[in-house]
């Protein structure tokens, strides 16, 4: 069995190349990359996945219009992601809140607007639209802590007369529209 020869190090001439996958000694330190940036940048990770696992990646990716499979991935990691912070609770997240309601359940209306006033805090902005003579949709925008924003829509979900409701969550938060000024009162 031939015997590896062991690297040894041994002083280069000046001029001469370092070899493959070695910084010569001399050289400056890797530029620093601003803060703005870095979000530009992106680590490349290699992942191990079944024949048919991979072949029914890759018709998701031509069907759905995604460039790579990589932005395939990315955007299922980012899905993931979001839902481990909703699972925690912790984190402040934005979402929406979608129900369809009877109108003509009896003091349906004036109970959602009640629990979105006891919850102004989190309760960003909503629109409603009379679909049916009967029926109404609600979009309610919601910013909070995951656990506490789950909370509200349940609640609100399990008001009598409430057909169906929905919840989406992101992790993003709205900015403030008007910063908060030291002079308020």
């Amino acid at each position: 069995m031939p015997r590896e020869k062991s690297a040894k190090t041994r002083p280069r001439k000046a001029g001469t190349p370092a070899p493959a996958g070695q910084a010569p000694k001399d050289a400056s330190p890797p530029p620093q990359v601003p803060d703005d940036k870095a979000s530009e940048l992106v680590s490349r990770i290699s992942i191990s996945l079944p024949p048919a696992l991979l072949a029914e990646l890759d018709r998701m990716v031509e069907t759905s219009g995604y460039g790579s499979r990589s932005q395939a991935i990315g955007d299922m990691v980012n899905y993931q992601l979001v839902e481990h912070k909703r699972k925690l609770g912790n984190d402040v997240m934005v979402g929406t809140l979608t129900l369809l309601y009877d109108r003509l359940t009896r003091g349906l209306q004036k109970q959602l607007a009640d629990l979105q006033y006891q919850h102004i805090d989190e309760v960003i902005s909503s629109l409603h639209v009379h679909l049916t003579h009967d029926q109404i949709m609600e979009v309610i925008l919601l910013q909070g802590p995951a656990a506490l924003v789950q909370d509200i829509a349940r609640e609100m979900i399990a008001q009598r007369g409430v057909i169906t409701g929905h919840l989406q969550l992101i992790a993003a938060i709205i900015p403030p529209v008007h910063p908060a000024s030291d002079d308020a009162p």
